[in-house]
């Protein structure tokens, strides 16, 4: 098993197989605070729009949609409007 630190899954684009799109690299992730497992990687929007009251787009990647995680990149496979959300800055 290789081990990886986030610091270095930060440094990796994330890119959708389904349509080819970079997402961009991560910036955060969620954990289930019981079990301690990754539940969610999240991406910001590149686009750099911002939303009504102080909110930002970010890619919130379900953990189980990763298909891969290389030297690179992270590959993932999803439905890119789907996981597209508003996030609290």
């Amino acid at each position: 098993m290789k081990w990886e630190r986030f610091s270095q899954l930060k440094e990796k684009e994330v890119i959708n197989i389904c349509d080819g799109k970079r997402l961009g690299c991560a910036c955060d992730l969620e954990i289930d605070s019981v079990t301690g497992k990754i539940c969610t990687l999240i991406i910001p929007e590149e686009s750099g729009k911002f939303c009504f009251f102080g909110k930002e787009r970010a890619y919130f990647v379900p953990w189980r949609c990763i298909r891969r995680i290389g030297d690179d990149i992270i590959l993932v496979e999803v439905d890119g409007e789907e996981i597209l959300r508003n996030d609290e800055c």
